[in-house]
């Protein structure tokens, strides 16, 4: 079984204490449904080509329908409304190779 992936760009940040406030939640909501973060800067990133220095995150989980079911999940709805328009984000999960 394929591991599944969320892999997070941030375009932008208006609000950085919404943002810490999603943390708070998402982090343990992202935890609970079996997500293990893998990267989580904004500083070390060394962009190429087309690339922007932005906030990146990636989290791991056992498998894609896991880490489609933790964004589905009520605790990261949650978490997600704290965040509301405070960040403009490149959202997306994805599978991994076997």
């Amino acid at each position: 079984m394929s591991k599944g992936y969320w892999v997070v760009a941030y375009r932008s940040v208006s609000d950085e204490n919404a943002l810490k406030e999603y943390g708070k939640l998402a982090i343990p909501a992202i935890e609970a449904a079996g997500g293990k973060p893998l990267i989580r800067t904004s500083e070390a990133i060394e962009a190429h080509e087309s690339g922007r220095h932005q906030r990146i995150v990636v989290m791991e989980f056992e498998s894609f329908a896991k880490a489609k079911a933790a964004y589905a999940s009520e605790a990261y709805k949650v978490a997600l409304k704290t965040l509301g328009s405070a960040a403009e984000r490149d959202f997306r999960i994805v599978e991994g190779i076997d």
